[in-house]
């Protein structure tokens, strides 16, 4: 059995995009499909252009996919990538999600494993708040939140944050080695997550699977003598 990731991420000086490789790295060690795709740059030319290392990652990238809401109806389980801004995801990514209302009608985003990782410039720059507030849409979609938790001494290593990794700092060399295994096991948890779901999924609709678990509910709802 495999499963289909989505890992949807906006990256303006690459640090969330090496994050972003790191996650598909992780989940695509499983055995999954995974899709990595960037959103649209909403940003003007002349603000990329007054950054070096904006302008240099933008030609760097254009020729990855951009990000289709086909993408959001094809994945199993979703890995969302941001820099913080303010305490919140990136104005291109949350224009990314906001066109997904359709599907979100639809119930084609919910029972989804999804899972977030961001970056900032300062260690204390709203890492943790920019995760919790994209999980605000996650909570409406009734999407399943994957964290990485304190599951694995590489979360500790990279500093410790539960919510989701997060790369702080501003290294031309990107994210450093202990930040980018903390992505890749993030990545693998949430496709091996996913596994587990689509495998009691299936299991669950499966005659006999079905016909066990109704006799078991009789069993326990039978009065005791």
């Amino acid at each position: 059995m495999t499963v289909k990731v989505a890992v949807i991420h906006y990256s303006s000086t690459g640090t969330v995009h090496a994050l972003a490789q790191a996650v598909v790295e992780g989940a695509a060690s499983t055995g999954a499909e995974v899709r990595l795709r960037r959103v649209a740059e909403l940003a003007p030319d002349k603000a990329i252009d007054s950054n070096p290392r904006w302008r240099q990652h933008a030609d760097a990238t254009a020729s990855l996919e951009e990000a289709t809401l086909d993408d959001l109806a094809w994945a199993d389980a979703y890995a969302f990538g941001t820099p913080s801004r303010f305490g919140a995801p990136a104005a291109q990514l949350k224009q990314f999600i906001d066109q997904a209302s359709g599907l979100w009608q639809e119930g084609l985003l919910a029972d989804k494993p999804v899972t977030v990782f961001t970056a900032a410039y300062n260690r204390h720059g709203g890492s943790e708040a920019t995760i919790l507030s994209l999980s605000n849409v996650f909570y409406h979609w009734g999407a399943l939140i994957v964290p990485p938790g304190y599951t694995d001494p590489v979360v500790f290593a990279a500093g410790g944050n539960p919510y989701g990794t997060s790369s702080t700092g501003d290294s031309e060399d990107g994210p450093d080695p202990s930040t980018l295994a903390a992505a890749r096991y993030q990545g693998e948890r949430l496709a091996r997550t996913t596994l587990r779901l689509r495998a009691g999924t299936l299991a669950l609709a499966t005659p006999d699977a079905l016909d066990g678990a109704d006799g078991e509910l009789r069993a326990n709802s039978a009065p005791s003598h």
